[in-house]
């Protein structure tokens, strides 16, 4: 393997800015910021997510973002911060890689949704569509 996790992990940690849930929490009430959780929908109902949070698949997350796609989702192009999350911060921190080199502001969530729920920061449910 030319390139393996640890190594894509430690390259994203450079260039990326990452937030514990403690910094991320007044950023809730910052209308330039949008958290964005990355998890399977089978996460959120199982797990619920932050208050307001937007959801965004990783598997679709450069289509939505590219205004060329014809996946684009508006919210995408304002000028905002996009913080994203995920359960542990792993796969959020490589997300939030991508949207920078798209072009996002973005910022990863340290410790993902778990950090969240443990620091006992509100989290709201996610009823099954």
């Amino acid at each position: 393997m030319a390139v393996g996790i640890k190594e894509l992990m430690a390259r994203a940690e450079a260039e990326v800015r990452s937030v514990s849930s403690i910094e991320a929490q007044p950023m809730m009430q910052d209308e330039d910021t949008v958290f964005v959780d990355i998890r399977d929908v089978r996460e959120l109902e199982r797990d619920g997510l932050i208050p307001g949070a937007k959801h965004a698949p990783r598997g679709m997350l450069e289509f939505w973002i590219d205004p060329e796609s014809p996946y684009h989702k508006p919210w995408f192009a304002e000028d905002k911060t996009y913080l994203f999350y995920c359960a542990s911060g792993w796969r959020s921190l490589l997300a939030t890689q991508v949207a920078q080199e798209m072009g996002l502001k973005a910022a990863s969530l340290t410790g993902g949704f778990g950090d969240w729920k443990r620091a006992g920061l509100p989290v709201e449910e996610r009823k099954p569509k």
